[in-house]
């Protein structure tokens, strides 16, 4: 796991707060939590606003249900629940009542993948942002830190639309300084290499930095691309990337089956076709541990990476 410096705040309070100030501007915004308010530590802006923080209980396809039918009564719903559960738990409703009707709802995703750590296989969603992503009029996203999730969710009080968002909910890596913009469907160049690139999000973004670095030892110069949008991918950074470089190693912490792996290689196929190795999830489920375990365990750490990219140079 990386031991660069992480954000003073943890992502859930980051997450939190910003709720909190957006809600007491409008009204209309509101909570909907799966009986995980402490999770998200959203039990502390109910206190503050009790009218617009609703614990529905651990009912996610009828919170998603109550979710449409507030943003079709006008009111700008988010919800939160655990990825395993917000995704797999009620595919349908997501399918059925968000995407099918356009209905407007913010869906936050937490304890991304191998984050879920001591909560376990049951709890470790690997295939998450795969499913929302096969549907047709859905935005995929996952925040690499909190300067990005302060960023994106302030942007989505405003934006009409079904969006997924992942996240972790502890402390990440800090990548961005604090007046950092973004732009949703357009990713950010880290750092530029001649050699190779590193397309990655979330935790991942910073092993693909420490990677990076490893690399240089080496003599090979990487690109480190944070693709915080996976849907809609941002098509032509892949396509100038390919090439630029010539070899591309995607990152992730999700199965490598309809994710950002997935993603990226359908651009190149179609677009730019260009040798490229995976590195995220390979058929397995999840399993209790501590992240550092974790993260090696599945082969998630910036020594994985290099050992992906060192193959394309053979």
């Amino acid at each position: 796991m990386s031991k660069r410096e992480k954000d003073p705040q943890e992502m859930r309070k980051i997450y939190a707060e910003t709720m909190l100030n957006a809600m007491q501007n409008n009204p209309n915004i509101v909570q909907l939590e799966a009986d995980l308010m402490s999770c998200m530590t959203m039990d502390k802006v109910q206190k503050i606003l009790p009218n617009q923080v609703i614990n529905c209980g651990i009912m996610e396809a009828n919170v998603v249900g109550m979710a449409a039918g507030l943003s079709l009564a006008g009111m700008i719903p988010f919800v939160h629940s655990f990825t395993a559960f917000a995704s797999r738990r009620c595919f349908d409703q997501l399918f059925m009542a968000l995407d099918y009707q356009k209905a407007n709802v913010k869906v936050i995703a937490s304890d991304a993948g191998v984050t879920a750590v001591h909560n376990g296989g049951t709890h470790m969603s690997f295939e998450d942002m795969g499913i929302v992503r096969g549907l047709a009029h859905s935005t995929v996203l996952e925040v690499s830190d909190g300067t990005m999730m302060k960023a994106i969710i302030n942007q989505l009080m405003d934006l009409n639309g079904f969006y997924w968002v992942r996240t972790i909910r502890k402390q990440a890596v800090k990548l961005y300084a604090d007046d950092e913009q973004f732009t949703i469907g357009k990713a950010k160049v880290l750092r530029q290499g001649k050699d190779i690139t590193l397309i990655a999000n979330g935790i991942m973004v910073a092993e693909a930095l420490d990677a990076a670095d490893k690399l240089a030892e080496q003599g090979i110069e990487a690109t480190v691309v944070d693709m915080f949008t996976l849907k809609p991918l941002d098509v032509n950074c892949v396509i100038d990337c390919a090439k630029r470089t010539g070899k591309i190693v995607t990152c992730e912490n999700h199965s490598i089956t309809n994710g950002l792996g997935s993603a990226v290689a359908e651009v190149l196929a179609e677009h730019c076709p260009t040798p490229m190795r995976r590195v995220g999830i390979n058929n397995r489920y999840g399993q209790v541990g501590t992240l550092d375990f974790l993260m090696q365990e599945y082969g998630l750490t910036a020594e994985h990476i290099v050992q992906k990219a060192l193959e394309l140079f053979k």
